[in-house]
């Protein structure tokens, strides 16, 4: 398969190539040329699969170029050898929520079913054979660890985790922050998540510096990342009999849920995508009023949430302008130089013929989260609040299955400030609670995070 950028289709790239600059040299986001789409017959096959057999069917077609079939199911089953759902991921019916599990990872978010799977593919595709891979990384609590537990101790690889400072939760922090792994290195920066991910964009488009590090990305930016996510949509909806089905999901940087567009584009009968944000309700407002328009970042209790900018908007965008990259590139300048975009009436509609939108605010959240331990004797983490939240608000007819991207135990003073009720510590946090922290504090400053950089590596 052949991939270009958001804002240049004339230049073609292999799967290895995108894996490996995560973002195009133009500032682009890749996507693939052509997608596959299964007909019903074959979707009817492949609901008989187990996740491990899904998985390699799915993501083959994305990387068949660079990785045989044998070598990719090999390498798939070694990535979830740590899990503690024997099928990676847990359907589980909560009262009347259908609660997909996706937290059954070494650090307990869903970032773990992609992250783990790149962490191999960097040794498949022999990417750090001959010269050190240096891959810089933002997070806003998940992606940074879910990174480290795929990338640490690994041969000719360096992972860099830029996090917001003090805007995460301290479990979140401590998961990355105890490792100990002499290729890791984190970082928290004075800013917000936005203000970390700005820092690792710009450094990807200075293709001087890019390259002088040989520099990698693992961010939701990476297409790898987005290929592994869409095979939960497929397996989660073979569980459920209805011709027609809705997912409810916690956006923060719209990466997940465009995992969900590409599964539906691919040929899954999915009905809507329901976007569920915090009070950091960019993507809510682009998708209800066509506006698109950060605005300062709001620290809320779901952190990972907390985004303004949100990056893979864009591959959305290439899409529903008909692959148009001047369109694209056009409407990112206007982002750039006047803070804002604004959707016509034709592309709004096109959007909202797949999804729907809906903000949850803190105070609705912890309601939520109450609600669900008082009644059912179950707990759920803040952001699946949101999804839960969304879901309920929306009330769609046909049935909703919501994504449950953390554990609770993440999140324990929220959870302690919406319930008396404890949460049991999970066997994979019990070696590293207690661990030294490890990370330095930098400024809101690209200089200074290249510089930093420059000194690790020599």
């Amino acid at each position: 398969m052949e991939y270009i950028s958001t804002r240049n289709k004339n230049q073609s790239y292999s799967f290895k190539d995108i894996f490996l600059r995560g973002l195009a040299p133009d500032g682009g986001l890749f996507v693939p040329k052509n997608i596959k789409t299964y007909s019903e017959d074959e979707i009817k096959k492949l609901s008989e699969l187990s996740y491990i057999d899904l998985a390699s069917e799915i993501i083959f077609n994305f990387c068949s170029s660079d990785i045989t079939k044998v070598n990719l199911k090999n390498l798939i089953q070694n990535s979830y050898k740590s899990f503690s759902s024997k099928e990676v991921i847990k359907i589980n019916k909560v009262g009347d929520i259908n609660l997909v599990e996706l937290y059954h990872g070494p650090t307990l978010a869903f970032k773990d079913i992609a992250m783990q799977v790149l962490g191999n593919m960097y040794d498949e595709l022999k990417v750090s054979a001959y010269k050190t891979v240096n891959i810089i990384v933002a997070t806003s609590g998940d992606t940074g660890s879910a990174a480290i537990a795929a990338l640490n101790n690994r041969k000719n690889i360096n992972v860099f985790v830029l996090h917001p400072d003090n805007k995460i939760s301290k479990i979140q922090r401590k998961i990355m922050t105890t490792i100990g792994s002499d290729n890791i290195y984190n970082i928290a920066i004075k800013g917000s998540f936005d203000d970390c991910q700005k820092i690792v964009k710009e450094m990807f488009s200075e293709n001087s510096f890019r390259e002088k590090i040989n520099m990698s990305g693992v961010n939701s930016i990476n297409w790898a990342r987005i290929v592994c996510q869409i095979v939960y949509y497929f397996y989660s909806a073979f569980k459920f009999k209805s011709k027609k089905i809705n997912f409810s999901v916690p956006t923060g940087n719209f990466g997940d849920v465009f995992a969900g567009y590409m599964a539906k584009k691919m040929g899954l009968p999915i009905e809507k995508l329901i976007v569920a944000t915090n009070e950091n309700d960019i993507l809510e407002r682009a998708i209800n009023s066509g506006e698109y328009k950060p605005s300062k970042v709001r620290q809320s209790l779901s952190p990972s949430m907390d985004v303004q900018i949100a990056s893979n908007f864009e591959r959305l965008l290439f899409d529903i302008v008909k692959n148009d990259d001047k369109k694209v590139s056009s409407l990112m300048s206007e982002l750039s130089s006047k803070g804002s975009f604004s959707l016509n009436e034709e592309q709004k509609k096109i959007i909202k013929k797949d999804f729907c939108a809906c903000k949850v605010s803190d105070k609705e959240t912890l309601e939520i989260i109450k609600n669900i331990a008082d009644k059912l004797d179950f707990i759920i983490d803040p952001h699946t609040a949101t999804a839960v939240g969304a879901s309920k608000k929306l009330n769609l007819e046909s049935e909703t299955l919501i994504l449950g991207t953390a554990h609770p135990y993440k999140f324990l003073e929220t959870i302690k400030i919406a319930t008396s009720k404890e949460v049991n510590m999970p066997n994979q946090l019990s070696k590293i609670l207690n661990k030294k922290e490890k990370y330095d504090i930098l400024e809101n400053n690209i200089s200074d995070v290249k510089s930093y950089i420059l000194k690790k590596i020599k």
